[in-house]
């Protein structure tokens, strides 16, 4: 069980929102972030799932690979970490916030053991005012680079940590219908219950730094709703996009549980 009364969310950053879909990390886009969790933190607590690493490591450095490219993001996500977190604790240090560095593996979440250890961590952390920024450990694991872009670890981590809500953040208005991306006039699905109304209407498409399509997305919302936690993808490139949406003030799509 959570601790707090404060009503818990898991929020995932993608690459795309953290870059303004530029070829660098944007202090001004985690400032926006930080800005909202400091103004919204006597309600809400955040546990924030952040993409980012490779293109913040791409800012500064180019590596030979040995041919298989795999090896090179790994490598370039090494690098990037560090410099993707300075950048997280700089600008939430600024406004009284605390930040921690969590890297899990998919495997972390097969085993009883690891996963009391992330619950008992990361609850500490919560009760002591630090925000986790939660990555998957890219060096030793495959799986985000591959196929994810962290929806999957995100809504793993908001099951395991029973949150109320799981926010994705992208560069769309939430999921567009297909027949309204076929047309060239994209059509929010503002609320739909469940996941699998969700399938047959998502537009295919990948992002420019990231590397999950909406398709990653459902994939994303169904563990959320087994789990019965409400998901909304929401705009990540609006100005103060998480008040926004809470006010109902922009465009998202809200995928309620029974």
């Amino acid at each position: 069980m959570k601790p707090s009364t404060k009503k818990r969310i898991v929020l995932k950053i993608g690459s795309n929102t953290l870059t303004r879909e530029t070829n660098h990390i944007s202090r001004g886009k985690i400032e926006d972030i930080a800005r909202q969790v400091a103004s919204l933190k006597n309600e809400y607590e955040f546990i924030i799932v952040s993409s980012g690493a490779i293109a913040a490591a791409k800012q500064f450095v180019k590596l030979e690979g040995n041919g298989k490219e795999i090896n090179v993001k790994q490598a370039l996500a090494s690098i990037g970490q560090l410099h993707l977190m300075r950048i997280y604790q700089e600008n939430f240090r600024e406004l009284g916030l605390y930040i921690s560095q969590c890297l899990l593996s998919y495997s972390d979440f097969k085993s009883k053991t690891s996963k009391d250890n992330i619950v008992n961590t990361i609850n500490i952390l919560l009760q002591n005012d630090y925000v986790p920024i939660i990555n998957e450990n890219d060096t030793v694991a495959t799986d985000e680079i591959k196929f994810g872009d962290n929806d999957k670890l995100a809504a793993m981590t908001a099951s395991l940590l029973k949150a109320d809500l799981l926010i994705i953040a992208t560069n769309t208005y939430g999921i567009y219908t297909k027949k309204s991306m076929q047309n060239g006039t994209p059509e929010t699905i503002r609320e739909v219950m469940g996941f699998e109304s969700l399938i047959k209407e998502v537009a295919e498409g990948k992002s420019s730094h990231g590397t999950g399509g909406m398709k990653s997305k459902v994939d994303a919302i169904e563990i959320a709703v087994k789990s019965n936690i409400e998901t909304w993808i929401v705009n990540g490139m609006e100005e103060n996009f998480i008040t926004k949406t809470v006010l109902g003030n922009i465009p998202y799509t809200k995928i309620i549980t029974k």
